[in-house]
This record gives structure tokens, C-alpha cells and sequence, in this order.
């Protein structure tokens, strides 16, 4: 049977596992080695990009980086979350503030000693990564469209560093960034319409606060409406293999969340299509081995995909 002490202490790893989304970073590093096997380095086999010992690194720190962020996000948001998420923001709350800051630190050495091992311009990246994070946290979050441009650069960085890495600059790839730039776009005004109540307490002013629900909503439809375009050449001029599937069905599922999203007046209503969103994204993670499904077959790329 647990002790009271180690009960407390396996509450406070679950609360710290809910203030670093956990479930948000393996997600990203999947994506990372899956970008880096079927779409930034279509030319190498899938075995050496896996025992690729500096690619390990760089996405090692760049999980470490993102673990970081939410970490100092988390810290200047906590008042705001015990309106927008009073049950989450509970549970983070069995972690101290001032523990959250020295783990913040901790970690954010440990990134610039793993990227040392690499090289002095992935030092300068992560450096400029985690400054971004963190004035993004505490500065710009709170300004309109300015923080929802921030925090969706943001959340591509990570694969442009390892873009870098193979420096394979292949048009389709900037495609696929536009794709998941926008849907990341479209997510954080969806965020903004969701934690209004909350953005309204702690005067930060985003779209919504500013000019109203229906303006936000338009932007929304603007931007959801100009997936079109990369989805067009990612399905039409490029060659994705069977990942068109998911495309198509992007743009179905896209339509859908328009039609709810103008009926949409509750809080509940936003987070469910906050929820379908975040089912586009994730989808796509794993959808882009359908790029070249051969390589899970015969273990190797048996076509060039570019």
C-alpha cells in the first residue's frame, strides 16, 4: 500500500504532467520523425533518419523547449485558467509556483547543454525559441492578433529545426507548413473565443474582447476558407501519395466545423470545435505516413516521393 508521502508525490508528477501537457509533447516528436522520414528527407531510408543521433537531440530539445513553455505559460495564465479551466487549473495548482519557475530554468539549461552538442547556431535557435516562449507568455499573448500569429509560428518552429538539420528545402514543405500553420491559426481564435470570459477578467485584449464574437468569427471563416489553397497543391500539383485521402476529408470535416462554428453562442460549443481541430491536426501526424504507407511494409522507401 502507498504512504501519504507517496501518494503526494505521484499527485504532484500528475499535476506537473497536466501543467506540461505531456500528452501534447510526444504528439509533436512523432510528428517531427514522422516530417523528417516521409516529407523533409524523402531521400534517406527510414532507419538511418531513426539512428540519427543529432536529429534525437534536436528533437529531444525541442520537446524539452515546448515542456518549458506551457510550463511559464502556465505560470502567467494561472489566474486566468481558474476561470477559463477551474479544474485543470486546480490540479496544476498542487505545484508551487516557485517550483514551476526553477524547473522552467532547469530545463531550459538542459536545452542549450543538448544543443551544444550540435552545434552553435542550434544553441542560437533554441535560444531565440525559448525567448520567444516566454515574451510570447508574458507580453504578447495579451495583444490581438499579434499573440494568435505568435503562438501559431511557434508551435511550427520545432519542425523548422529539423528542416534545418536535413536542409532539404522542397516546395511541398512549405505547403504542408501553410496547412498546419493556418489550422494552428484558426485553433488559437477558437481559443479566444472559448476563454473569453476569462481573457475579459485579466484584460487581455484579443479579437473577440475587442470587436465581438461575429468578427472573430469572420476572421475564422477567412482563414479556414484559405486552406483551399495549400490543399490544392498539396492534392493537385504535388505528389503526397494517399495523404490526398486525409486532405479531402480535411475539407469536408472544415465545412462541417464552419456550419457549427455560426451557431456556435456557448463556451461548450467552442470547445467542441476546439476538439475537432485538435482531431485535424493529431490526424495528420499519423495520416502523413500515408505519404509512402510502403516504407511500413518493406521497412525502406521503395519510391522517391518528390
Amino acid at each position: 500500500m502507498l504512504t501519504r508521502k507517496s501518494k503526494l508525490l505521484l499527485t504532484k508528477i500528475f499535476s506537473f504532467f497536466s501543467v506540461i501537457r505531456g500528452y501534447n509533447i510526444w504528439v509533436i516528436a512523432l510528428a517531427q520523425y514522422l516530417s523528417a522520414i516521409f516529407i523533409l528527407a524523402p531521400e534517406k531510408s527510414a532507419l538511418s533518419i531513426l539512428l540519427d543521433w543529432r536529429l534525437f537531440v534536436l528533437v529531444l530539445a525541442s520537446s524539452l523547449c515546448i515542456a518549458s513553455g506551457y510550463i511559464i505559460n502556465n505560470f502567467y495564465d494561472a489566474k486566468k485558467d481558474l476561470i477559463n479551466r477551474p479544474k485543470k487549473a486546480m490540479i496544476d495548482r498542487l505545484v508551487s509556483q516557485s517550483t514551476k519557475l526553477k524547473v522552467y530554468f532547469a530545463i531550459n539549461f538542459l536545452v542549450a547543454a543538448l544543443a551544444s552538442l550540435i552545434s552553435w547556431r542550434a544553441v542560437l535557435f533554441f535560444s531565440a525559441y525559448i525567448f520567444l516562449i516566454w515574451f510570447y507568455s508574458h507580453k504578447l499573448k495579451k495583444y490581438p492578433l499579434i499573440g494568435n500569429l505568435t503562438a501559431s509560428v511557434l508551435a511550427v518552429l520545432p519542425f523548422f529545426a529539423v528542416l534545418m538539420h536535413f536542409k532539404n528545402f522542397y516546395h511541398v514543405i512549405f505547403a504542408h507548413a501553410t496547412f498546419l500553420f493556418l489550422l494552428i491559426l484558426i485553433r488559437e481564435f477558437i481559443k479566444d473565443l472559448e476563454n473569453i470570459e476569462g481573457d475579459l477578467a485579466n484584460n487581455y485584449k484579443t479579437i473577440p474582447v475587442l470587436f465581438g464574437e461575429n468578427i472573430a468569427k469572420t476572421m475564422i471563416t477567412i482563414l479556414t476558407s484559405s486552406t483551399i489553397i495549400p490543399v490544392y497543391f498539396l492534392t493537385d500539383v504535388y505528389n503526397v501519395g494517399y495523404m490526398d485521402i486525409y486532405f479531402y476529408i480535411s475539407l469536408v470535416l472544415l465545412i462541417f466545423f464552419l456550419l457549427r462554428l455560426w451557431k456556435a453562442t456557448l463556451k461548450e460549443d467552442y470547445i467542441k470545435l476546439h476538439f475537432l481541430l485538435k482531431l485535424i491536426i493529431v490526424s495528420g501526424v499519423f495520416c502523413i505516413m500515408l505519404i509512402e504507407p510502403q516504407v511500413l511494409i518493406h521497412g525502406k522507401k521503395l519510391l522517391s516521393t518528390y
